[in-house]
């Protein structure tokens, strides 16, 4: 199978749950350094007095979800899972 016939994925959505620093707009930053990603939009939908709980949606052509959950551990968070997917050719 050729490169062109891949599957690549192109959008993904997490629910991640991290410590209040470092801010939505600093790991939305973090996450735009990652290569093939063209969109990151992070909404915050429970805050606690420790943590956020956040839905994350990472968009471009080629995304590598392994960097991106490396770059979202290595902020101090964690995803509780993988809610939404696309991929195409």
């Amino acid at each position: 199978m050729g490169e062109e016939n891949r599957p690549i994925l192109t959008r993904i959505v997490l629910d991640v749950l991290k410590p209040h620093q470092p801010s939505i707009i600093d790991l939305a930053k973090a996450l735009m350094n990652v290569s093939g990603v063209q969109r990151v939009s992070i909404v915050i939908s429970e805050m606690d007095a420790q943590t956020e709980t956040t839905r994350i949606v990472v968009e471009g052509r080629g995304v590598d979800y392994e960097r991106i959950a490396k770059v979202i551990e290595e902020l101090g968070a964690s995803i509780h899972s993988v809610d939404e997917v696309e991929m195409e050719r």
